[in-house]
């Protein structure tokens, strides 16, 4: 069967109607009528290996070979990183984060390909600057990069902060062509991390009235969809930011994920949020959005 109607009401497409909905999407996107939303499952296109963790789970080892962490928590980002501001200081971690994510990620031609797209806007939901390198690399001057920033290390009600793509902090009121929101911050230009439980505790009780949402993107999705590519869903973490950002969208929504790794939770999620998943290879669906024979780089 090439599309399949789960018990959960999740839209599953296969084979030749997966191919037509990614056509429609990649499209959708040349129009900019769909936002992508990144995840780190993209670094795994250049490589196996990134040189950079590509899943929260990653980021907790190695958080966790710098100061060991209890049993019960040391499998989760948040929790480990909760525990290492605790123990030691906000400054350790950040430190300790710019270290992990220092390597050079270069961008793969599926963020060269969205670069050049013109793009009202483009969700980067990791801390490698990818995307970023990508936008800078095709000489565009009309980029801003909204970041989520801690409120631990700010004085007053600072949710965001707005930069340029040589990494000058500008007026967050500036307009631009094209917004790149880093919800959870970067590694690039100023070592923004969201990433201890702590950092989450404002911006989870406001986010449901949106206050921590940049009004750029508040204005931008409202008359478009989003698409979905690298992501995973298998934490309420990043279940609840997804959901926050896509509010009051207009759809359609849909997204590139192995149907049958899906958690329970992640099946769920997607069906409540009427994500029609297109089950492909990763490397195989970017092949395809980009028009080369591998998405690699």
């Amino acid at each position: 069967m090439n599309t399949i109607l789960t018990s959960g009401h999740l839209v599953i497409v296969r084979d030749s109607f997966a191919e037509k909905l990614l056509d429609l999407a990649k499209e959708a996107l040349a129009a900019d009528e769909v936002i992508p939303y990144l995840g780190p499952g993209l670094l795994e296109l250049n490589c196996v290996e990134p040189p950079v963790p590509h899943t929260p789970e990653v980021v907790a080892a190695a958080l966790n070979a710098r100061a060991p962490a209890p049993s019960r928590i040391r499998t989760n980002m948040w929790s480990v990183a909760q525990f290492i501001e605790q123990r030691r200081h906000r400054r350790t971690l950040q430190a300790w984060m710019t270290d992990i994510f220092a390597a050079p990620v270069g961008p793969t031609p599926f963020h060269a390909w969205l670069a050049r797209l013109p793009l009202s806007l483009i969700i980067d939901s990791w801390y490698d600057s990818a995307m970023r390198t990508a936008l800078v690399e095709t000489g565009r001057t009309d980029v801003v990069e909204i970041q989520g920033v801690t409120r631990s290390n700010e004085i007053g009600n600072i949710w965001t902060k707005t930069y340029d793509l040589s990494g000058r902090e500008l007026d967050p009121r500036l307009g631009a062509k094209t917004v790149l929101y880093s919800p959870h911050g970067s590694i690039t230009p100023a070592q923004n991390f969201l990433v201890a439980d702590s950092d989450y505790v404002e911006v989870l009780s406001e986010i449901d009235i949106q206050t921590p949402i940049p009004d750029a993107v508040k204005e931008r999705r409202i008359t478009r969809g989003f698409f979905f590519v690298g992501c995973r869903f298998n934490d309420q973490m990043l279940r609840t930011y997804a959901r926050q950002i896509m509010k009051r969208s207009r759809g359609p929504y849909c997204t590139v994920m192995d149907a049958e790794t899906l958690t329970r939770n992640e099946a769920r999620f997607l069906a409540a949020s009427g994500i029609t998943v297109i089950d492909m290879p990763l490397s195989q669906a970017a092949a395809r959005l980009v028009g080369t024979g591998t998405a690699a780089g």
